[in-house]
């Protein structure tokens, strides 16, 4: 039997210990693509391919990117095949550019990171509306930011990108697809939703009067001029949806939006009974920012995008998922919403 002494051991202890640590503290080869961490998400975003698939409900989906003011502007659009014309290059196309069609628009603006351009909830034709989903022309994928990033609500590029969606929708869109031009909805969700209220609405909604916006965890007043508040004030849908864990910088933001366009209808000579019946308000649900299911984000926007048609296009507003009888509840009255401490 091998009898090794107290002293003996104890430096071969030692001499274990000392080469754990030396390597512990050598330096390791880095397993994780550097050239990836140190894209920007717009440059990974651009990494992601482009192209033609297919849509939830069998529709197809055309993923492009076209130069719009001088911002590339990259989109998907849902619909049936032979909505498109020929320069989408969609195998099945029967449209002329700027035809008109029997189908519109739901525009989507997602939320700061992208998630909901990536998901495209809208996809699929609901309410005869083909979805739009737009990324925001930004290094962070932030709409109205297109560098750096946000100080609280601001957003500095608000203008320039409002008139990027106004100009896509009214110049290029018509050349890839025919759709109803009287007949185009808008969804914000987050950031795309203080992009909407902020800058979108007050400045180019009169050219889309007579339909509807649907602001998701997220609103502003106005922070540009009203242009012609008289077209839409009195004819368009405004339905803000938030929950009752909103972000604590949205909370305040979102009633004064909401007293805001409450006040632009009001001047365009509506009766309350009219205004609740066009600028609807909730915040029932118990989730955290935009988990109106009270379970996630990206299903939260889900489930609210699913239910589309029955908010925003005449509809009972009631929302499988949310226990509030409807939530077309009327803004009017009920501005000072409250919010969970």
């Amino acid at each position: 039997m091998l009898t090794v002494r107290l002293p003996v051991l104890f430096k071969i202890l030692l001499l274990a210990l000392s080469f754990l640590a030396g390597v512990q503290a050598a330096p390791k080869r880095k397993t994780g693509n550097t050239a990836t961490a140190r894209k920007t998400p717009q440059q990974q975003a651009a990494a992601l391919p482009q192209g033609i698939s297919q849509a939830t409900d069998g529709s197809t989906i055309l993923d492009t990117t076209v130069t719009v003011n001088g911002a590339q502007l990259r989109f998907k659009i849902s619909g049936p095949a032979d909505q498109f014309t020929a320069a989408s290059n969609v195998t099945g196309a029967t449209q002329q550019a700027g035809a008109q069609g029997a189908l519109g628009l739901n525009v989507l603006l997602h939320g700061d990171g992208g998630q909901s351009f990536f998901d495209f909830p809208n996809q699929a034709v609901q309410g005869g509306l083909m979805g739009v989903v737009i990324l925001a022309p930004s290094e962070q994928l932030l709409w109205g930011q297109r560098t750096g990033n946000p100080s609280g609500l601001s957003r500095a590029d608000g203008v320039a990108d409002a008139q990027a969606v106004n100009d896509l929708i009214q110049q290029v869109l018509p050349q890839i697809v025919a759709f109803n031009t009287s007949n185009v909805f808008f969804t914000g969700v987050s950031g795309g939703s203080l992009t909407l209220s902020g800058f979108f609405v007050p400045a180019h909604l009169a050219n889309f009067a007579g339909n509807g916006v649907l602001l998701m965890c997220g609103a502003l007043v106005p922070q540009v001029p009203v242009v012609n508040a008289s077209a839409f004030a009195a004819n368009t849908k405004i339905h803000f949806q938030s929950t009752q864990d909103e972000l604590a910088l949205l909370q305040p933001a979102i009633p004064a939006a909401i007293v805001a366009y409450e006040t632009l209808a009001t001047d365009a000579g509506l009766s309350k009974q009219e205004i609740g019946l066009l600028q609807t308000v909730d915040n029932t649900p118990p989730g955290g920012h935009c988990e109106f299911d009270g379970v996630g984000f990206s299903s939260g926007i889900q489930l609210i995008a699913d239910n589309f048609e029955n908010i925003m296009q005449g509809g009972d507003g009631a929302v499988d998922g949310i226990n509030a009888k409807t939530v077309l509840t009327s803004v009017v009255g009920n501005e000072n919403l409250q919010f969970a401490a």
